[in-house]
């Protein structure tokens, strides 16, 4: 499974949804008064960790790791050392003077009523609502667009202490049955079960297990879908699994221990495989993933011969260092590619003559924008364009040829358009930093568009402007950032200011409204977004020049933002904070080490830090084509060269550190975290707070629950102005 942008963190920083009418904002509070003279010091010594003395010889090189019992969470000492701190860290944040003003600001901006694109299956309707007096989100359906609203999945029942979650559902094409996902913890891990949409019961013979990268895929007639299925084994090591994955078949009404082994798994545990049916039930598509800039593609066409499961399976791409996106929509393949276009490209196949050099180009690479989605929605190509990392969307004829742009409210970002290829109506969303989530209709023949659904928080945008620079990075290539601050903000050096990244497997950060992050505007703050290399906003090459043995250029590119908003007068070092989560963890744990000096306080979430042993823990060993492997020389030199965990220095003084684990993260280990902070709070002289808080209930992407979103954002925020002051 990827590493994505935090998805707790677009918890902490997008609120969706129409606000309570009883829910007022407070006047905005004034800004920051400077910093007092010294250094803040901690009242009371953290928790004591032992060392014990482990020394790995690594291709000549001595790699000493005194915290590797922290390793093993299992441990009765493991356990209660992460208890103390857990303690420890509540305690300190929990007395912190704005906790209680940023909760009560965060609970108005995230109990909040809001609904989502609908799904067109059959003639039913099927959609997402989140509401202001609830914890999770509930999933609805309506008999026709106008319909009546019935309840369809409510994970707010499923359990008394809300830990359990709603992963991917999907409906079948008639709308009369979903697949849906129940997680543990709103961890990865999953169980998919069926439920009748006419009925509302759940199958009690149609559950399983090892769904975690399951993704159903329904055949046409609904008669059953496609899915990756993983073992659930314990003599399986986690770190092996995705070696282990399997195409299966599952027929409705059957018992899943007779699924139909559709592909065998592949005995690589760095591979993802996916499968998918084509909306029309004429191909099914078998995908290996390799990494995050390659994948091959292969098919069958389930109408030759007798018996579709025995079709001949083609090639339609294999061995090629590129990506490869598929849709099938009336026995033609659309490809949007990055082969020999780094921004991108829509090609034509033939699935009667599947050899690349018999593609046909529709939409060419275009000179500075990027293709970051392609859907076919009424008979055209709905192409979304990232330019200067910022959102366009555009009409194609199926022949690729330019019908309209569909104009966007500013300079914000959208995930595309939702539709069916035989419907004219269309939904896309917007949002942008100061503009919360808005849904649009539009009509594909006319262009006709309308607002059909926004969320309204009790937030004035009016004070604050969002502003992209371009900056110079330490070998010269410019970085564009968003940087959003109050209108009257004066350059100074005086504005406390958060710095977020990520930076990483082709993953794009854009202008996105942050609900969260409006108590730390309100109090006076700034805040900037880089767009890294490593990520996805400017193409492929751009996403290569920040991976494998360039991934330094990440963490120069985030260096270089800093610098750049302290000499352009935005803040100055002791003003200035960091914070990322999960690979955007990583990049502030590099930053922290490589240049304690710069920053005054840290936060860092579900992160990756050893990276000499990331790869045997969660799902390591599937990033190793993004970062290599310290189980090779080559790899091994990249890796430890800034493996954050290995270049902790004893008596440096480091900036404030606030950790933010997740107790049931089975995708990036918790270990990272635990040794992580017990070298930085052996090692800093700043007097400053070194906190391990760890998340309950809770996965990679955080729990799901909004009051625990609240608690975390509060602890956070009020963590960031405690030390910015």
């Amino acid at each position: 499974m990827p590493l994505r942008p935090l998805p707790v963190a677009v918890a902490l920083l997008c609120a969706g949804g129409q606000a309570r009418a009883d829910l007022v904002p407070p006047p905005p509070a004034p800004p920051l008064p400077a910093p007092p003279p010294g250094v803040a010091k901690v009242s009371a010594p953290p928790p004591p960790t032992r060392t014990v003395p482990v020394v790995d010889t690594l291709f000549g090189v001595k790699v000493p790791d005194p915290y590797r019992w922290l390793e093993d969470e299992k441990a009765p000492e493991v356990r209660a050392w992460m208890a103390d701190q857990d303690r420890f860290a509540r305690a300190a944040l929990g007395k912190l003077p704005d906790r209680d003003r940023v909760a009560a600001r965060l609970r108005q901006m995230f109990y909040v009523d809001s609904i989502s694109a609908p799904r067109r299956r059959g003639d039913r309707y099927f959609y997402r609502r989140t509401h202001a007096d609830k914890e999770k989100g509930v999933i609805y359906w309506r008999q026709g667009e106008a319909g009546a609203e019935h309840v369809l999945l409510d994970p707010n029942t499923w359990s008394s202490d809300g830990s359990v979650a709603l992963g991917t559902w999907q409906p079948s094409w008639d709308g009369k049955r979903v697949a849906y996902a129940v997680k543990p913890n709103n961890s990865d891990e999953a169980e998919l079960r069926l439920l009748d949409v006419d009925s509302g019961q759940t199958s009690a013979l149609e559950v399983i297990p090892g769904a975690k990268y399951a993704e159903p895929s329904w055949t046409p007639s609904g008669s059953g879908f496609y899915y990756v299925h993983l073992p659930v084994d314990p003599a399986i090591p986690v770190a092996d699994r995705p070696g282990f994955a399997e195409i299966r078949f599952h027929a409705v009404g059957t018992d899943p221990k007779t699924d139909a082994l559709v592909r065998e798994k592949r005995g690589n545990p760095r591979e993802f495989v996916g499968a998918a049916i084509s909306r029309d039930g004429h191909f099914l598509f078998y995908v290996v993933s390799h990494g995050w800039n390659a994948n091959d593609v292969y098919f069958r066409d389930l109408r030759k011969g007798k018996d579709p499961a025995r079709a001949p399976w083609q090639t339609l791409v294999e061995g090629v260092p590129a990506l490869f996106s598929v849709h099938a929509h009336k026995d033609r393949f659309y490809v949007v590619t990055n082969d020999g276009a780094p921004r991108f490209k829509v090609m034509l196949a033939d699935p009667a003559h599947p050899s690349r050099a018999a593609w046909k180009e529709l939409v060419p690479e275009d000179a500075e924008a990027v293709i970051d989605d392609v859907q076919i929605v009424g008979g055209h190509l709905g192409v979304t364009w990232l330019r200067r990392a910022a959102s366009e969307l555009e009409v194609r004829t199926l022949s690729g040829k330019p019908v309209r742009k569909v104009p966007l409210p500013g300079l914000g970002s959208s995930t595309g358009f939702v539709g069916q290829p035989d419907d004219d109506a269309a939904y896309f969303d917007y949002a942008s930093f100061t503009t919360p989530p808005q849904i649009h209709r539009t009509s594909i023949k006319r262009g006709a568009t309308s607002l059909w659904a926004e969320v309204k928080v009790p937030f004035d945008p009016a004070p604050y402007t969002v502003e992209q620079v371009r900056y110079p990075s330490k070998d010269g290539t410019a970085v564009s950032m968003f940087v959003v601050h109050r209108k009257d903000l004066v350059k100074d050096g005086r504005t406390p200011f958060v710095l977020y990244g990520y930076g990483g497997f082709n993953i794009n950060l854009l202008s996105a409204f942050a609900g969260g992050l409006v108590p730390w505007l309100e109090a006076g703050g700034g805040y900037a977004v880089p767009n890294l290399r490593g990520g996805g906003e400017y193409g492929e090459e751009w996403h290569k020049a920040g991976m494998l043995g360039r991934k330094q250029n990440t963490f120069d590119d985030f260096l270089g933002a800093a610098e750049h908003l302290i000499k352009s007068g935005y803040t100055r070092s002791e003003r200035l904070a960091i914070r990322g989560g999960s690979n955007g963890g990583l990049l502030v744990g590099a930053a922290m080490t490589q240049r304690p000096e710069l920053f005054r306080a840290v936060v860092c979430q579900v992160p990756l830090l050893d990276m000499v042993r990331y790869h045997l823990f969660g799902s390591g060993k599937t990033w190793i084509a993004e970062y290599g492997s310290a189980e090779d020389a080559t790899g091994f030199g990249w890796l430890h060269a800034y493996s954050p965990y290995h270049h902790v220095k004893p008596g440096t003084a480091y900036p404030a550190l606030l950790m933010m684990s997740a107790d049931a993260d089975d995708r990036v280990d918790p270990m990272h975290a635990r040794k992580m902070t017990a070298a930085v709070q052996a090692a800093s002289t700043s007097g400053r707070p070194v906190l391990l808080r760890i998340e309950q209930h809770s996965g990679h992407g955080g729990a799901d629950l909004v009051k625990q979103a609240v608690e975390l954002g509060a602890d956070a925020w009020a963590f960031l102005l405690a030390e910015l002051r």
